[in-house]
Protein backbone atom coordinates (compact mmCIF):
# COMPACT_ATOMS: atom_id res chain seq x y z
CA UNK A 1 0.00 0.00 0.00
CA UNK A 2 1.33 3.44 -0.81
CA UNK A 3 2.65 5.66 1.81
CA UNK A 4 0.38 8.88 2.21
CA UNK A 5 1.91 11.56 0.60
CA UNK A 6 3.38 14.15 3.51
CA UNK A 7 2.17 17.77 3.93
CA UNK A 8 4.93 20.28 3.69
CA UNK A 9 3.80 22.76 6.62
CA UNK A 10 2.84 26.27 5.34
CA UNK A 11 6.30 28.34 5.64
CA UNK A 12 6.20 30.95 8.85
CA UNK A 13 6.11 33.95 7.21
CA UNK A 14 2.64 33.34 5.89
CA UNK A 15 0.84 32.33 9.32
CA UNK A 16 2.65 35.14 10.73
CA UNK A 17 0.89 36.95 7.55
CA UNK A 18 -2.25 35.63 8.03
CA UNK A 19 -2.50 36.42 11.67
CA UNK A 20 -1.83 40.37 10.99
CA UNK A 21 -5.07 40.39 8.48
CA UNK A 22 -7.05 38.92 10.83
CA UNK A 23 -6.03 40.71 14.19
CA UNK A 24 -5.52 44.05 12.36
CA UNK A 25 -9.24 44.42 11.37
CA UNK A 26 -10.55 42.91 14.07
CA UNK A 27 -8.60 45.22 16.93
CA UNK A 28 -10.06 48.42 14.73
CA UNK A 29 -13.60 47.26 14.47
CA UNK A 30 -13.70 46.59 18.11
CA UNK A 31 -12.15 49.79 18.93
CA UNK A 32 -14.04 51.79 16.97
CA UNK A 33 -17.35 50.70 17.43
CA UNK A 34 -17.34 50.17 21.53
CA UNK A 35 -19.38 51.74 23.12
CA UNK A 36 -17.76 54.12 25.77
CA UNK A 37 -17.99 53.20 29.40
CA UNK A 38 -17.96 49.76 31.60
CA UNK A 39 -19.08 46.89 30.06
CA UNK A 40 -23.24 46.07 29.94
CA UNK A 41 -23.38 43.63 33.06
CA UNK A 42 -26.71 42.34 32.66
CA UNK A 43 -27.56 41.09 36.24
CA UNK A 44 -25.68 43.98 38.53
CA UNK A 45 -27.43 46.50 35.84
CA UNK A 46 -30.78 45.23 36.06
CA UNK A 47 -30.45 45.26 39.96
CA UNK A 48 -29.06 48.94 40.25
CA UNK A 49 -32.27 49.88 37.77
CA UNK A 50 -34.55 48.17 39.88
CA UNK A 51 -32.95 49.64 43.06
CA UNK A 52 -32.90 52.97 41.91
CA UNK A 53 -36.52 53.08 40.80
CA UNK A 54 -37.49 51.91 44.16
CA UNK A 55 -35.06 54.52 46.51
CA UNK A 56 -36.92 57.34 44.01
CA UNK A 57 -40.76 56.24 44.97
CA UNK A 58 -39.92 56.51 48.41
CA UNK A 59 -38.48 59.59 48.15
CA UNK A 60 -34.79 58.51 48.69
CA UNK A 61 -31.38 59.85 46.06
CA UNK A 62 -28.40 57.69 46.33
CA UNK A 63 -24.79 59.47 46.49
CA UNK A 64 -22.19 57.75 46.25
CA UNK A 65 -19.33 58.63 48.95
CA UNK A 66 -15.11 59.04 48.75
CA UNK A 67 -13.92 56.26 51.40
CA UNK A 68 -10.67 56.05 53.16
CA UNK A 69 -8.38 55.35 55.79
CA UNK A 70 -6.96 58.12 56.84
CA UNK A 71 -3.25 57.89 57.27
CA UNK A 72 -2.81 60.08 59.64
CA UNK A 73 -6.51 60.27 61.90
CA UNK A 74 -7.83 63.36 62.81
CA UNK A 75 -7.57 62.04 67.17
CA UNK A 76 -9.96 65.19 68.15
CA UNK A 77 -10.26 68.96 66.87
CA UNK A 78 -13.60 70.64 66.59
CA UNK A 79 -16.48 69.11 65.82
CA UNK A 80 -20.33 69.52 66.12
CA UNK A 81 -22.65 67.73 68.61
CA UNK A 82 -23.09 64.26 68.11
CA UNK A 83 -25.39 61.85 69.99
CA UNK A 84 -26.08 58.47 69.79
CA UNK A 85 -29.12 56.67 68.26
CA UNK A 86 -30.76 53.40 67.36
CA UNK A 87 -28.67 51.04 64.90
CA UNK A 88 -30.13 49.82 61.34
CA UNK A 89 -31.35 51.30 58.39
CA UNK A 90 -34.85 53.28 58.57
CA UNK A 91 -37.88 50.65 57.97
CA UNK A 92 -38.62 52.43 53.94
CA UNK A 93 -34.79 52.28 53.49
CA UNK A 94 -34.55 48.86 54.32
CA UNK A 95 -37.66 47.93 52.21
CA UNK A 96 -35.70 50.05 49.04
CA UNK A 97 -32.75 47.91 49.07
CA UNK A 98 -31.85 44.72 47.21
CA UNK A 99 -29.05 44.17 48.50
CA UNK A 100 -28.40 44.82 52.50
CA UNK A 101 -25.42 46.89 53.37
CA UNK A 102 -22.89 44.97 55.74
CA UNK A 103 -23.50 47.19 58.44
CA UNK A 104 -20.55 47.87 61.72
CA UNK A 105 -21.81 46.87 64.98
CA UNK A 106 -21.20 50.21 66.56
CA UNK A 107 -20.41 53.68 65.15
CA UNK A 108 -18.03 54.53 68.33
CA UNK A 109 -17.09 58.36 67.77
CA UNK A 110 -17.66 61.11 64.91
CA UNK A 111 -15.59 63.80 64.38
CA UNK A 112 -17.26 66.66 61.68
CA UNK A 113 -18.12 69.83 61.78
CA UNK A 114 -21.44 71.19 61.87
CA UNK A 115 -21.64 73.57 58.67
CA UNK A 116 -20.69 73.22 55.34
CA UNK A 117 -20.79 75.02 52.12
CA UNK A 118 -23.30 73.30 48.94
CA UNK A 119 -20.14 74.21 46.55
CA UNK A 120 -17.61 72.27 49.02
CA UNK A 121 -16.33 68.40 49.81
CA UNK A 122 -18.13 67.85 53.09
CA UNK A 123 -15.77 65.22 55.52
CA UNK A 124 -16.58 62.66 58.28
CA UNK A 125 -14.23 60.75 59.94
CA UNK A 126 -15.47 58.05 62.07
CA UNK A 127 -14.35 55.06 64.14
CA UNK A 128 -16.44 51.85 64.19
CA UNK A 129 -16.49 48.27 65.75
CA UNK A 130 -17.09 45.54 62.78
CA UNK A 131 -19.10 42.35 63.54
CA UNK A 132 -15.55 40.12 63.49
CA UNK A 133 -12.25 40.98 61.85
CA UNK A 134 -13.21 39.40 58.44
CA UNK A 135 -14.57 42.67 56.92
CA UNK A 136 -12.93 45.54 55.01
CA UNK A 137 -14.29 48.64 54.04
CA UNK A 138 -15.34 49.07 50.33
CA UNK A 139 -16.86 52.50 50.01
CA UNK A 140 -20.12 54.49 51.48
CA UNK A 141 -23.50 55.60 50.48
CA UNK A 142 -25.60 58.90 51.00
CA UNK A 143 -29.43 58.36 50.97
CA UNK A 144 -30.93 62.00 51.17
CA UNK A 145 -34.77 62.35 51.44
CA UNK A 146 -36.05 66.15 51.98
CA UNK A 147 -33.87 67.30 55.54
CA UNK A 148 -32.56 64.16 56.34
CA UNK A 149 -29.65 62.38 55.49
CA UNK A 150 -28.12 58.48 55.88
CA UNK A 151 -24.74 58.06 55.77
CA UNK A 152 -24.75 54.21 55.29
CA UNK A 153 -20.46 52.90 55.69
CA UNK A 154 -20.10 49.67 53.42
CA UNK A 155 -18.14 46.75 54.16
CA UNK A 156 -17.83 43.00 52.57
CA UNK A 157 -16.29 39.73 53.53
CA UNK A 158 -12.72 38.64 53.13
CA UNK A 159 -12.35 35.54 51.06
CA UNK A 160 -10.28 32.70 52.42
CA UNK A 161 -8.41 32.81 55.36
CA UNK A 162 -7.46 36.65 55.33
CA UNK A 163 -8.43 38.69 58.42
CA UNK A 164 -8.03 42.22 59.27
CA UNK A 165 -5.73 43.51 61.97
CA UNK A 166 -8.57 44.53 64.21
CA UNK A 167 -12.57 44.84 64.07
CA UNK A 168 -11.61 48.57 65.52
CA UNK A 169 -11.08 51.08 62.27
CA UNK A 170 -11.00 54.53 61.08
CA UNK A 171 -12.25 55.50 58.24
CA UNK A 172 -13.34 59.52 56.76
CA UNK A 173 -16.12 59.38 54.07
CA UNK A 174 -16.29 62.09 52.21
CA UNK A 175 -19.90 63.93 50.12
CA UNK A 176 -18.81 65.39 46.72
CA UNK A 177 -19.09 68.95 46.36
CA UNK A 178 -22.54 70.22 45.09
CA UNK A 179 -24.49 66.96 46.25
CA UNK A 180 -26.17 68.98 49.19
CA UNK A 181 -28.61 71.60 48.44
CA UNK A 182 -28.13 74.34 51.03
CA UNK A 183 -30.59 73.80 54.00
CA UNK A 184 -30.97 72.59 57.09
CA UNK A 185 -30.35 68.37 57.73
CA UNK A 186 -30.59 65.86 60.56
CA UNK A 187 -27.83 63.22 59.72
CA UNK A 188 -26.98 59.57 60.81
CA UNK A 189 -24.28 57.93 60.42
CA UNK A 190 -25.95 54.14 60.45
CA UNK A 191 -24.30 51.13 62.73
CA UNK A 192 -25.74 48.00 63.20
CA UNK A 193 -26.75 48.36 66.94
CA UNK A 194 -25.76 51.87 67.70
CA UNK A 195 -25.53 54.54 65.46
CA UNK A 196 -24.59 58.71 65.73
CA UNK A 197 -26.42 61.53 64.71
CA UNK A 198 -26.48 65.27 64.62
CA UNK A 199 -27.23 68.18 62.44
CA UNK A 200 -25.72 69.95 59.67
CA UNK A 201 -26.40 73.28 58.01
CA UNK A 202 -25.67 73.73 54.57
CA UNK A 203 -25.33 77.11 52.69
Amino acid sequence: MPAAPSRKPWPMKWVVLAIIVVIVPYTYLTLHFRKPGPAFRPYEDTKNRATTARLLSTGYQRIMLGTQRPADPVRSGASTDVTAAPGGLPAALTGALIDQPVLPVSIDSVTATGSANSDQAYSIQFTCTLADNKAQPTGGQLYRRDGELILVPAFEKLDGGLLARTRDTTLLLTVPAGALKPGRYAVTLVGGRTSRQWTLQVH
